[in-house]
């Protein structure tokens, strides 16, 4: 399959349904194996991304035993995740790419857009936005297998403007997807995303890399959001969806539907059992990341602040099953 080909197919499955392809955003700690399926279970999107993953680790004698639960695909996920990756060295995504070609991905993406300080200070993610050369040479580096390489990034580093020449550079890249966040790295998520810029950005992609599909990233709540900006901008192919997920599990829906509050907890509970089923593999977790997703299930009930605050105290699995056999216990019967 061609660098094209892969995320062609994407494109003309929703080009077809008369809609942009949707993708859930890639989240350090949250879009690991056990939330993608518990997102694929409520309504699946079109592309799943991994937890961005250091390119030098996954190669390194060391370091890549690390690695395996972020790489890990379980066999029920569909579909297969994309793998993001980030680092500063050609080289390093060259192994990487190999390796993780190897392990089955059928796509790369490019983390060029990270604002962490700590990925900053490793020349990384959106500090890349700096250094041009550096970015194309992470970009050959991993084509060397031969696996459809795309870029996630920012507008620019420090000024909105940086995306005057940036993104043309990205563009002239020829890469297969490009993904913006409409944000500097400097503006974090403290202002509303720079929607008037795309226009300006289709144009610029329709001028010089009219193959690249175009995706928008940044405030984008729900697949109905995500419909009406497209519209509003024609030109745009996908739409990526990251904290809005946080909101609504089923963000995803075409048609949305009204949950309650058992759908909920019969969801969290999914994500529980998962958990465990990925620990008792013998890959690496922890059970604090897995109380940063409570808030999304306790959303709307009643005595909400306190059935989180109530979730958080938990230091087990087995804890959070059992508020929610008490929880499930007080709903009234169908």
């Amino acid at each position: 399959m061609t660098q094209s080909a892969y995320w062609q197919r994407i494109a003309a499955k929703a080009q077809a349904e008369q809609r942009p392809f949707f993708s859930l955003a890639p989240m350090e700690a949250v879009t690991g194996s056990v939330f993608r399926r518990v997102v694929m279970r409520a309504t699946a999107p079109d592309v799943f991304y991994t937890e961005f993953t250091n390119a030098l680790s996954i190669t390194h004698p060391k370091a890549k035993f690390t690695t395996r639960g972020r790489l890990y695909i379980d066999e029920t996920e569909k579909p297969r995740p994309i793998v993001q990756l980030w680092g500063n060295s050609g080289e390093d995504f060259t192994k990487a790419a190999y390796e993780v070609k190897r392990q089955g991905y059928q796509a790369i993406d490019l983390n060029m857009g990270c604002p962490d300080m700590a990925v900053i200070k490793n020349h990384s993610g959106s500090d890349l936005i700096r250094h041009f050369d550096r970015a194309k040479e992470v970009i050959e580096g991993a084509r060397q297998a031969d696996l459809p390489v795309s870029v996630k990034t920012r507008l620019g580093f420090d000024d909105v403007h940086e995306y005057e020449t940036w993104i043309p550079f990205l563009l002239q890249q020829q890469v297969p997807v490009l993904t913006v966040h409409v944000r500097t790295k400097k503006e974090m998520s403290k202002v509303p995303a720079h929607y008037e810029l795309i226009d300006n950005l289709v144009q610029m992609r329709d001028t010089l890399a009219p193959a690249t599909l175009l995706q928008i990233n940044g405030d984008i709540l729900d697949y109905q959001a995500g419909v009406k900006l497209a519209q509003a901008h024609p030109g745009v192919d996908g739409i990526m969806i990251g904290r809005g997920i946080f909101q609504n599990p089923y963000a995803f829906e075409a048609t949305p539907q009204d949950h309650s509050t058992r759908d909920m907890l019969e969801l969290l509970r999914y994500q529980v059992d998962l958990y465990d089923q990925f620990i008792g593999l013998g890959l690496q977790g922890h059970f604090a990341p897995l109380q940063r997703f409570f808030k999304i299930y306790v959303r709307g009930m009643r005595h909400a602040a306190e059935l989180r605050n109530e979730l958080m105290q938990t230091k087990t699995t087995d804890d959070v099953r059992a508020i929610i056999d008490r929880l499930e216990a007080e709903l009234p019967t169908d």
